[in-house]
């Protein structure tokens, strides 16, 4: 495998960190800056507000340019707002950070999965483009918690100073290792928004945004629920977040394995069962170890939605796949910005730090009825679920981890 993969692996690395170690240090955030818990978990919204709609943008924008030069611009735009968010005197200042950060996501994992493809021979294609995500997936085990550790014990801000540091080895990774590519031929937009006119596309995307906010109305809070509910001390917030890292790993393995084999009963167990660990979270949270494993199985099921989601979406949109990848991934980050605020709603009714996991049993149990309903029309259209049985193209391959 060429050395430039590692250079995408760490700026994958990075941005994974980004996303999820804020979950772990909102109390510490929250304190400094004197506002609520609910209000810093905008902070989460707000980057995940970024994802949405930076994704189909950044993708559309980076047709015009080269992919190296692409992917130097968004590990740019991701170092200035960590940096931005290391160093905010005010908490609008670091909401600010957040997204500027936020607009690099989606964009670098489309086109750097498709860069990953381009760098080795067609029958090593796959193993690529999962060396490159590898790097989100140690991000969640490794660089969560040890992000969290950093930021309760000197402070949150030298974390995110950290990350943006992790940006720079990643951008001089990418301007030395990365060999020029040509510049990607435009998208044809009226082709590709046509695939939204496809009723089981956009069932597939509401979906992805209930299933996947499940998961964040629970985990978002999760360092005031373990500390609160359970009694864990502050630093028992770290291997929890590697706990749920280790979950995340398992479920997205899971949940890959089977998404070619049994796509529509995968989502019908892996959706049913995590609606029923989420309000099953709001008895055992008050539990220490019973909490410990809720958390694994949280990470387990959630993300064994992923792979089978993020296929639904470019099996029905085969025909004008790349928008819609795109949006599909704004998608999962529109679940996290919406359980976040609603989780952060009901905290702040006086319902407790439990009571997010109601919200997000009740999300996972909507896209489970959505589920049923796109089988439904499935069969009166006398089609299968799934319409691609061999492999598929390594850039719609990419996109199935988030």
């Amino acid at each position: 495998m060429p050395l430039a993969l590692l250079a995408l692996a760490i700026g994958a690395f990075g941005i994974g960190t980004t996303e999820f170690v804020i979950m772990g240090l909102l109390p510490e955030v929250a304190g400094d800056y004197g506002v609520s818990i609910p209000t810093a978990g905008y902070l989460v919204t707000g980057y995940a507000l970024g994802v949405m709609f930076g994704a189909p943008l950044m993708t559309v924008l980076g047709t015009r340019i080269s992919r190296k030069r692409m992917l130097m611009l968004l590990m740019g735009l991701f170092i200035a707002g960590n940096l931005l968010s290391a160093l905010a005197p005010a908490f609008s200042v670091m909401l600010t950070g957040r997204i500027i950060a936020s607009l690099a996501h989606g964009a670098f994992f489309g086109i750097g999965s498709v860069v990953a493809a381009d760098l080795v021979a067609p029958d090593k294609k796959a193993g690529a483009i999962a060396m490159m995500f590898t790097g989100l997936t140690v991000a969640n085990v490794v660089g969560v918690p040890l992000g969290t550790l950093v930021g309760q014990s000197v402070g949150w801000r030298v974390t995110f100073g950290i990350v943006a540091a992790l940006g720079v080895i990643g951008l001089a990774g990418i301007a030395r290792l990365v060999p020029d590519m040509p510049k990607v031929e435009g998208v044809r937009l009226r082709h590709e928004l046509a695939a939204f006119k496809n009723v089981q596309v956009l069932l597939a995307m509401a979906m992805t945004v209930l299933g996947f906010g499940g998961v964040f109305a629970a985990i978002t809070y999760i360092a005031p629920m373990m500390t609160h509910v359970a009694g864990f001390a502050d630093g028992s917030v770290t291997w929890l977040l590697v706990l749920f890292g280790l979950g995340m790993v398992g479920g997205n393995l899971v949940g890959g394995r089977y998404a070619d084999r049994a796509l529509m009963p995968m989502l019908y167990v892996s959706l049913g069962a995590l609606a029923v660990v989420l309000a099953l979270f709001t008895v055992t949270a008050h539990d220490k170890v019973l909490s410990a494993i809720t958390v694994v199985l949280i990470g387990g099921l959630g993300f064994a939605t992923v792979p089978p989601l993020q296929k639904r979406v470019l099996d029905q949109a085969h025909d004008a796949p790349t928008l819609a990848s795109a949006v599909n991934i704004g998608a999962f980050n529109l679940g996290n910005a919406l359980s976040a605020w609603l989780g952060g709603l009901v905290i702040a009714q006086g319902l407790g730090y439990s009571a997010p996991n109601w919200v997000g049993a009740a999300l996972a149990a909507g896209a489970l009825v959505l589920a049923f309903v796109s089988a439904v029309l499935d069969r009166r259209a006398d089609g299968p679920s799934t319409v691609v049985t061999g492999s598929a193209p390594a850039e719609q391959r990419a996109a199935v981890h988030h």
